[in-house]
This record gives C-alpha cells, sequence and structure tokens, in this order.
C-alpha cells in the first residue's frame, strides 16, 4: 500500500492546532496520513508526501516512526521493507539491500557513520497518523 497526501496543516476537529502545527523558522506542518489501524504492527508502509517518500513503521501499539523511505547507502526506495529491532534499548531498522542498520528515532547508522537516515516526527491523534513535515 503507497499512501499519498498533500501536506496541508492539521485542521480544527483534531486535537492539533495551529499553533502546534507551525513552529520555528521555515515553519512545520502536521500531515494527516492514515489511521493507525491500516498500519501492521513490525511492517512498514509508504506514505507520499508532496514529493517526500516516508517509511511508515508500525511497532505496536500506537508506537509508528516516520524515516525516509530512501536508502541512505544506494538511494534506492526501499526502507519501508527494513528489518526492525533493536540495539539495546534503541529501536532500529537496517536496510534490506546491503543490511546497514539505522537508530529508528535519531537516523544515525550503527554500521556506517558517514551514513544517516533522515527521520520525521510522528504521533497519533485520535487514530490519525500524522508526520511533521518541515517547510523547505
Amino acid at each position: 500500500m503507497t499512501i499519498t497526501i498533500e501536506p496541508t496543516t492539521v485542521g480544527a476537529g483534531t486535537e492539533a492546532s495551529a499553533v502546534e502545527g507551525t513552529a520555528g523558522e521555515g515553519g512545520t506542518t502536521w500531515v494527516r496520513v492514515c489511521e493507525i489501524r491500516e498500519l501492521e504492527p513490525g511492517w512498514g508502509e509508504v506514505a507520499l508526501l508532496g514529493t517526500d517518500q516516508v517509511a511508515l513503521v508500525r511497532l505496536g501499539g500506537e508506537e509508528v516512526y516516520a524515516v525516509d523511505h530512501l536508502d541512505p547507502h544506494t538511494g534506492a526506495p526501499v526502507m519501508a521493507r527494513g528489518i526492525t529491532g533493536s540495539r539495546g534499548d534503541r529501536l532500529t531498522i537496517a536496510s534490506p539491500l546491503h543490511k546497514e542498520v539505522y537508530d529508528l528515532v535519531t537516523g544515525e547508522c550503527f554500521t556506517n557513520e558517514e551514513l544517516a537516515l533522515r527521520t520525521f516526527a510522528s504521533r497519533v491523534v485520535d487514530g490519525v497518523v500524522e508526520v511533521e513535515v518541515r517547510a523547505a
């Protein structure tokens, strides 16, 4: 499944407000992506947010992480098919191509310090997954 969304500020009727949706220089926008029930725990799905392909990974309950779908090593759009796991108390995703392992929160690569995976803030509001998109 690929989810296509055009970025818009989350409107009234959710817990998000315009104040939460815009912050800092350049601003940010929370984008409604899908319902949490549409994401299977332990598997990734891809959301197209404008021109960005974002891999959404649900690890359980309402715990959803959002990372760039492009593999930092090869540039291939494969990270939603990555293997989830952990290193100590840090949650990870491994590229399905060359098995580089990345921290799901920070994007740090454990296996090659020259690589990093772009991460996005995510949250679940009233059963809907939202991803924070930074203004260009």
